[in-house]
């Protein structure tokens, strides 16, 4: 009796040496967690392709028909590590059993798409003790659709669908696939700490940097009145999102209203961008080390805006001891929009709600910032104090 099955395929981990164990044992785990909503589900793994079903007598409706897969689909596909996935039919017995059940399986596909007209097969014997070779498997199954399809003919160069087929221990049928986002396994190089702010950019920076198989805790800062309760619920969400990638994060919320009062009082406006991003770095490095995170990851392109000029970025870079990672460094703002709306951040990210980056910001900031500048804006101000604020007075700490 043939069954409904998600079929995998992994893709940069095929390419590790001795290692590669630990990245599909991390793939497998991430997608036992991805799916733990789904009912009971078998998980396993052969040569490049992860297999997922259902337990062994147990019905689960994920499974019932591609309808109601495509949840699980959807979800197996956002999984860092899974370059495509097909819903496809597992059933066992010889070639017979396989025209039959490639039968059945054209025939709800027809019913799905009647614009379909042209077709191929191609089919992969992994079991060489299978009596006929990968041509012989294609012959016999395309020339016993052709009989029963009277109004589909052949196109081996642009059919309307593809017909895989594939002998292993079972056979499997099925046609198409939805593309997965490639990458390696969250959990495979270590944890991050994100500076996530309400704009476009930090949440790509996020999902970049989870596609390199980071894990991600995030660090957002709130100055209450000036920034409303909207934008902070509008971070939250784009945190949502991230972790619909990267997998659990804790969103910490930093009461940052008293720190940037005292700066706009205290240090030279043409320099309050420089300074305020000094003490962010500082305040998520500490967060960051008590999180057990090896890194930082900012949202910054090299000369978008007047806080990211080489010397400005040169200038925030002497306050961490941990490297501070930028993955936009080299985007245009056209790219990473792409790349926002790929992963459906963009139409929270343009919500009109402004963060404290945009709230106390200079008319004329300072793009070439010296030594000099920084010592001197920073006189007044006491540093450690407002790092340790920051760590302490109002923190929220929010399991995302």
């Amino acid at each position: 009796m043939a069954k409904n099955v998600i079929l995998a395929r992994m893709g940069e981990i095929t390419l590790k040496g001795l290692n590669r164990g630990k990245f599909e044992i991390q793939l497998k785990s991430n997608l036992k967690y991805r799916l733990r909503n789904f009912g009971k589900l078998s998980i396993y793994q052969s040569q490049s392709r992860i297999w997922i079903e259902d337990k062994h007598g147990i019905e689960n409706p994920n499974f019932a028909d591609e309808e109601s897969s495509k949840e699980i689909l959807k979800a197996v596909t956002q999984v860092f590590g899974i370059v495509s996935a097909s819903l496809a039919r597992k059933f066992e017995g010889d070639l017979d059993s396989i025209k039959e059940n490639s039968l059945e399986y054209v025939k709800g596909l027809l019913s799905e798409h009647p614009e379909y007209k042209t077709f191929k097969v191609e089919a992969k014997r992994g079991d060489k003790s299978f009596p006929y070779k990968s041509p012989q498997i294609c012959d016999e199954v395309g020339g016993f659709l052709l009989d029963n399809f009277p109004e589909l003919s052949v196109n081996v160069k642009q059919p309307d669908f593809i017909l895989n087929i594939e002998v292993r221990d079972y056979n499997y049928v099925y046609a198409g696939k939805v593309m997965g986002h490639r990458g390696l396994p969250v959990g495979t190089a270590g944890k991050g700490m994100l500076l996530l702010s309400g704009g476009i950019d930090s949440p790509v920076a996020g999902y970049m940097m989870a596609s390199r198989g980071m894990q991600l805790d995030a660090v957002y800062f709130h100055s209450f009145p000036y920034t409303s309760e909207q934008a902070k619920q509008k971070v939250i969400d784009l945190a949502k999102i991230v972790s619909g990638f990267s997998g659990k994060m804790n969103l910490y919320i930093v009461n940052f209203t008293q720190i940037q009062l005292d700066m706009v009082k205290n240090s030279p406006e043409d320099m309050l961008t420089i300074t305020m991003r000094r003490v962010m770095i500082q305040i998520a490095e500490r967060l960051a080390q008590k999180e057990g995170c090896k890194c930082l990851i900012t949202g910054e392109s090299l000369g978008q805006v007047a806080s990211q000029t080489l010397e400005a970025i040169n200038i925030t870079n002497e306050v961490a001891k941990m490297p501070i990672l930028r993955p936009l460094i080299g985007l245009d703002k056209e790219a990473t929009c792409d790349l926002s709306r790929k992963i459906g951040a963009f139409e929270t990210s343009i919500l009109p709600y402004e963060d404290c980056c945009t709230v106390f910001v200079a008319k004329h900031p300072k793009t070439h910032p010296k030594h000099e500048d920084i010592e001197f804006a920073e006189s007044k101000l006491d540093i450690a104090k407002m790092v340790e604020d920051g760590c302490t007075q109002g923190l929220e700490k929010i399991e995302i």
